[in-house]
């Protein structure tokens, strides 16, 4: 994946460094928007960069509660408050921020955390909440095609 993401920057590096930096900021502010979108579409499916299902959550005794209403896990965690975007004129970045990015990196690496605060250590399950898919990468290299096809007009 790097490889593709490392040939795509050697790839569109040298027309790249012939944009405005104003030009090039907007533009990598447009494909951080559209990777942000498609971010929180892949984690509101609960799927990996690599298509497979998220791990289903531990099992918990609820005390057989009836007519429990099932949430999907990241609901808030994907939202454009704690999913931030960071892109200026040579960079484009896509972060969880504050209090939420320690949550996201438990569960991007499958580290050990207490979920409470007295609580004993547990070790969460791996599930990638940010990465590049195929169709991503796609995305990026046909946002760059058309904001220099345009920009030749």
């Amino acid at each position: 994946m790097t490889d593709d993401l490392e040939a795509l920057e050697d790839w569109a590096g040298g027309m790249l460094a012939k944009l405005e930096p104003g030009e090039r900021r907007r533009l990598n502010q447009s494909i951080a928007r559209k990777l942000r979108k498609s971010q929180q579409q892949r984690i509101t499916a609960q799927r990996n960069p690599d298509g497979t299902p998220f791990a289903p959550r531990k099992e918990r005794d609820l005390r057989a509660k009836k007519g429990r209403v099932k949430r999907k896990m990241f609901t808030t965690l994907k939202t454009a408050k704690y999913l931030k975007l960071q892109a200026d004129a040579n960079t484009i970045g896509l972060a969880f921020m504050g209090r939420t990015a320690r949550l996201a990196r438990v569960h991007q690496y499958g580290l050990r955390d207490r979920p409470g605060l007295n609580s004993p250590r547990v070790k969460y399950e791996e599930r990638k909440l940010l990465g590049f898919t195929a169709d991503e990468r796609d995305m990026i290299r046909d946002e760059l095609l058309a904001h220099l096809a345009a920009r030749d007009l």
